[in-house]
């Protein structure tokens, strides 16, 4: 406005030569009331603690009928301080590959494993080996649909009994590497 006082030009040209639009110029920010919305995010909030924004955003929509859009509800939300970091699944760590070492005397190491089939039918079973890893042989097959726990236990104990406890038992599982 100065300008235009000094050098007597109206502010049609004035605003076309700094390149500003004439509706800026005289734009006055009005201050928004978010009272409603943070006393309907405080109720949400209590009831569940926990969601996330877009939950709380949906039932903000569905349960109180809040109208207004994610970025404003976002800002809000923010302001409040409910944004927290995203916990990440918690990865195991990589097993430390090991060379499988051929055990001196027999029954000092085993391994034993599931695996599972289907018939022409097409109904599945399952197996559970045992096997020596000194000369690879099979101390016990279970074959069965379904191999409950205490059948696993049960196959052990027989197996201690008839060859006495190992020093080892390696097994493989889904959540370890392949080595």
């Amino acid at each position: 406005m100065r300008i235009v006082n000094l050098r007597q030009t109206s502010i049609r040209r004035a605003c076309n030569i700094i390149g500003l639009s004439r509706s800026s110029l005289s734009y006055v920010k009005k201050k928004s009331d978010d009272s409603k919305l943070i006393f309907a995010i405080e109720t949400v909030i209590a009831n569940k603690p926990f969601c996330g924004f877009w939950k709380l955003f949906h039932r903000l929509r569905n349960q109180q009928r809040i109208t207004d859009n994610h970025k404003r509800v976002y800002r809000i939300y923010r302001l409040m301080g409910l944004n927290h970091r995203r916990r990440y699944k918690k990865r195991i760590p990589e097993r430390i590959k090991e060379p499988l070492t051929v055990p001196a005397k027999p029954h000092i190491c085993w391994s034993m494993d599931f695996m599972s089939d289907s018939l022409t039918s097409g109904r599945r079973f399952r197996t559970f080996n045992v096997i020596d890893d000194f000369n690879r042989e099979i101390l016990a097959i279970e074959i069965d649909t379904s191999l409950p726990s205490s059948r696993v236990v049960r196959t052990l104990l027989r197996l201690f009994e008839t060859y006495g406890k190992p020093n080892t038992i390696r097994m493989e599982c889904k959540a370890c590497p392949r080595v």
